[in-house]
């Protein structure tokens, strides 16, 4: 399959009678059961659904709940509200439903799909899949070495790698000695790469702790355990505002004198910093990520612009977000787009 964009132009569809009675009933019961009452960006394109305008799917491996993924979300909701796009956002934390969420998309006759390569054999499949059908798919968060060989266009994220061998090189600075490096998701190749690049830098001791980030309470003892077990665990690197501030309540529980830093942020997380219970937060900005995604399909659809000229990645981070310039950062982070 080539990578000639499409034709800006949309055509007309026919819808019979039926069809239109049943697809207002659809609109009807959409909104009911998947938008809420604040979801303004899902309300507009629940409103714009058969007016021929593009249709974009934005598929990530999120899960339900998580302030990260809603902060995806809500860049993604701008590109599209600026670009006049029906948006769908959906996620799956298991490879197989991500997987068949994008065959669902597929089958939607979308116009584009971005998503999420936490677990890139998974989505071989379905990305052969909508190339086969004509439809572009960009990557964005996770699979950064991983796009190029899928066949996606483009991919908006943060190299893990590197942002992993920053934070180590911050934890030398920073004298410490022995780093637990908390991975919440077995196998996610983001997170495994961070830890990775931790221990490439870090001149210490770097030991993985694998916990079930899907049970808070499950990660607060676990990490409390092995604070317990060895006092000369001075750091705790998590990779996830939630989990660094469970992190900080395990440390406090284990009468540890062991410091929290973190990858991700969020507001909460953000003041935590300001209050100095976690040193520092890598913010790989997830707003930005959905919004290049979303607005990088539309650029393709109607101008052929390929960021990066696809063979490069357009990265998006590491930024560290410390004490002297939290402050700056908070208002943002309070919006829900930090």
């Amino acid at each position: 399959m080539n990578n000639r964009p499409p034709s800006p132009r949309y055509p007309r569809r026919t819808v019979r009678p039926a069809a239109l009675a049943a697809a207002v009933v659809l609109l009807v019961t959409g909104c009911s059961a998947l938008g809420t009452d604040d979801d303004s960006a899902g309300s507009d394109a629940a409103g714009a659904a058969g007016s021929g305008r593009m249709k974009v799917a934005l598929v990530t491996h999120g899960s339900e709940g998580d302030a990260f993924w809603d902060r995806v979300k809500r860049g993604a909701e701008a590109a599209a509200k600026k670009d006049g796009i029906d948006l769908t956002y959906v996620s799956d934390p298991e490879e197989a439903g991500q997987a068949e969420l994008v065959r669902n998309a597929i089958r939607d006759g979308v116009d584009g799909i971005a998503l999420t390569l936490a677990k890139p054999q998974a989505m071989k499949g379905p990305v052969g899949e909508a190339r086969k059908a004509g439809i572009p798919v960009v990557g964005l968060n996770s699979g950064i070495d991983a796009w190029k060989p899928a066949g996606l266009l483009e991919y908006f994220g943060q190299d893990e790698t590197v942002a992993g061998r920053a934070v180590g090189d911050k934890l030398n600075d920073l004298k410490a000695k022995h780093a637990l490096c908390v991975v919440h998701e077995r196998g996610n190749v983001a997170v495994e790469a961070r830890c990775a690049g931790v221990k490439k830098t870090f001149g210490g001791t770097t030991e993985n702790l694998y916990v079930d980030g899907t049970d808070m309470r499950a990660v607060s003892g676990i990490i409390t355990a092995r604070l317990r077990q060895d006092s000369t665990i001075d750091e705790v690197v998590t990779n996830g505002a939630a989990y660094a501030l469970t992190a900080v309540e395990a440390v406090k529980e284990a009468d540890s004198k062991a410091r929290v830093a973190t990858f991700d942020l969020n507001k909460d997380l953000v003041d935590a910093v300001r209050a100095g219970d976690v040193q520092f937060a890598v913010d790989q900005q997830p707003y930005l990520q959905g919004y290049l995604a979303v607005d990088a399909l539309w650029l393709y659809r109607n101008n052929g612009n390929i960021s990066g000229g696809g063979v490069a990645p357009v990265l998006t981070g590491p930024a560290f977000v410390t004490k002297t310039n939290a402050a700056s950062v908070s208002g943002f982070a309070a919006a829900g787009t930090r």
